[in-house]
């Protein structure tokens, strides 16, 4: 049941008026569109995608290859990073929005929530035209002529799976909703990866800045919309919601291995399989690209429903310190 007070850890209606009436001046497509379309300064010297996400950044096998080689995977990498963004904003986030904006979820009625989902989808588009411009500058500047075809990332992949093994169309619209709410709550996590990071492109570590700005404020607001609908669902769905929480956050917070060895091996590094495997370690929470957690866990509690998802958090947060450092 929720209070009229309100914590700093709690999102309630007062957060999305607050979230709303900031818009105008918070959205970075309405503060920061010049910095992102304008002309780019590009240092060669400088890498395009951190060595530390790559999950074989440091195998000796990898760093055995050639410069030329090792320097075109490293820029694979930073498009393959925007177009893991892309596609889980075109292809995911958008028509989630869209089916909220449309009330095909039960309980998403009021004004103010259909009012700033509108404007999340804004922000949303924006964030894809921000991506797609720091790929084609990049492809131009490193004169990149020809890519893998890699397909759909993981994330998308998964959440076809898990569509297609549901067999309802009301299960899969739930899938999408899991999707979009796990990521939009941890979504910053991963942006933060690149948008700290001091070894690549300024304009790459800005765009996953501005990226992380606005998804500080979809996360609230998808956690009160999320409140709003999962009270709405029956018992049989929530359970479905519960129970398929665990494969949502393991599709956003994995690493795309498979992708990584059609990367490997378009640039012709030699003992790309070899390397991919030792990277996957044992499996299982080894393969996790992001550990911060916090964003889901807050979502679960506002839920009510954080001791009956069957994941393992602490472990999950254990091999990621352990690990590359994600």
């Amino acid at each position: 049941m929720r209070t009229t007070e309100e914590s700093a850890d709690h999102v309630g209606p007062s957060t999305l008026r607050r979230l709303t009436a900031a818009w105008p001046r918070r959205a970075t497509v309405r503060t920061h569109m010049d910095e992102i379309t304008g002309p780019e300064e590009y240092d060669p010297e400088l890498l395009d995608y951190p060595v530390a996400l790559m999950p074989f950044g440091e195998h000796p096998d990898f760093q055995g290859a050639s410069e030329d080689k090792r320097r075109t995977v490293n820029t694979l990498g930073w498009i393959a990073y925007n177009e893991r963004v892309v596609a889980a904003e075109e292809f995911v986030v958008n028509p989630t929005f869209e089916k909220l904006g449309h009330a095909v979820y039960p309980g998403v009625d009021r004004f103010e929530v259909k009012e700033i989902v509108r404007q999340s989808h804004i922000d949303e588009v924006w964030h894809t035209y921000m991506h797609m411009l720091g790929m084609q500058r990049t492809r131009e500047a490193r004169e990149i002529t020809a890519e893998p075809d890699c397909g759909h990332p993981v994330t998308n992949r998964l959440l076809y799976q898990a569509q297609e093994a549901s067999g309802e169309r009301s299960a899969a619209d739930l899938l999408y909703l899991l999707w979009t709410t796990v990521g939009e709550v941890s979504v910053n996590a991963f942006l933060d990866l690149m948008a700290r990071d001091g070894t690549v492109q300024p304009m790459h570590a800005l765009i996953a800045r501005l990226h992380a700005r606005d998804e500080a404020a979809h996360g609230p607001v998808m956690v009160e919309v999320m409140k709003d609908v999962f009270i709405n669902l029956s018992k049989r769905q929530q359970d479905f919601f519960v129970a398929s929480l665990p494969a949502g956050i393991n599709a956003f917070c994995t690493e795309d291995f498979d992708w990584w060895l059609k990367v490997l091996a378009f640039a012709g590094i030699p003992k790309a399989r070899d390397i991919i495997e030792d990277s996957r370690g044992g499996g299982g929470h080894a393969g996790l690209l992001v550990t911060d957690f916090s964003g889901i866990l807050r979502m679960l509690r506002e839920l009510g429903v954080e001791d009956r998802v069957d994941f393992d958090f602490a472990g999950a947060a254990a091999a990621g310190t352990t690990g590359r450092g994600a």
